[in-house]
């Protein structure tokens, strides 16, 4: 008897515009490894949480919508992590391509290994992803550690092995006053992206403070209280590097 597979749930939005192409229903997962600093999603990070759902019942959710993704609209699972439960974002995104259904996956890339068996789950994923839009928090390695509490090698191993595989990718760049808006970091950011084949699409997130009453509620100290949200200059000099359209 195959196995039911379920997933942790934290929510579900409706009419997503700005998390893929076109119009689509988001399904954000429980749970994360890494404390970016400016997480606007802190309750997201505990895998305890959220509501236990099937892939199917999710699906069945979501398909009640497909008559407003239109311009290549669809699904998009988000996180939290999504990766974390690889299995069930697999089989939803099955469901969806029996069903005609476009997919995307935005993740920051933390779990990925090329050691078994998440390598193998994750080729099988990749088959049933029609776009990866991936969050590079930092080019350089140990100020995304100070920024995330991991390493962001395993990241952008990730983004050239999905290059290497023909995927579509969005990369997306938080800017954050003294921690992203480095000219040299954006520079050679710029540099790994490019050497991409797949990049359809790269943009500048400026950073905004409006999560901080979660972590307030959660308990959680915020470290950066005093940061405020990047100046017109700043987003000018991030984007002159980071922001395009159609680089394949």
């Amino acid at each position: 008897m195959e196995e039911k597979i379920t997933g942790m749930v934290n929510a579900t939005e409706s009419f997503g515009a700005v998390d893929g192409p076109g119009i689509r229903f988001i399904v954000f997962m429980q749970g994360c490894r890494m404390r970016c600093r400016y997480c606007h999603n802190p309750e997201t990070w505990s895998m305890d949480g959220g509501i236990e759902r099937t892939p199917e019942e999710v699906f069945e959710q979501a398909y009640r919508y497909h008559s407003y993704w239109k311009n290549g609209g669809g699904i998009t699972v988000s996180g939290g992590e999504a990766l974390l439960q690889i299995d069930f974002v697999t089989r939803l995104f099955e469901i969806c391509h029996e069903n005609g259904v476009n997919t995307c996956l935005d993740t920051a890339g933390n779990p990925f290994t090329r050691e078994e068996p998440f390598f193998s789950k994750f080729n099988k994923l990749m088959e049933v992803t029609d776009l990866f839009m991936l969050d590079i928090k930092q080019i350089d390695e140990a100020k995304h550690k100070d920024l995330t509490g991991f390493t962001n090698r395993n990241i952008l191993e990730m983004a050239e092995y999905l290059s290497e595989n023909g995927k579509k990718m969005w990369i997306r760049y938080v800017l954050v006053p003294g921690l992203t808006t480095d000219e040299e970091d954006q520079k050679k950011l710029a540099e790994f992206i490019h050497s991409l084949k797949t990049v359809e699409k790269s943009e500048v997130l400026p950073y905004h403070a409006m999560g901080v009453p979660k972590w307030e509620k959660l308990g959680i100290p915020y470290s950066l209280k005093d940061v405020k949200a990047p100046t017109t200059e700043e987003i000018q000099q991030a984007e002159k590097y980071l922001k395009f359209d159609q680089v394949v």
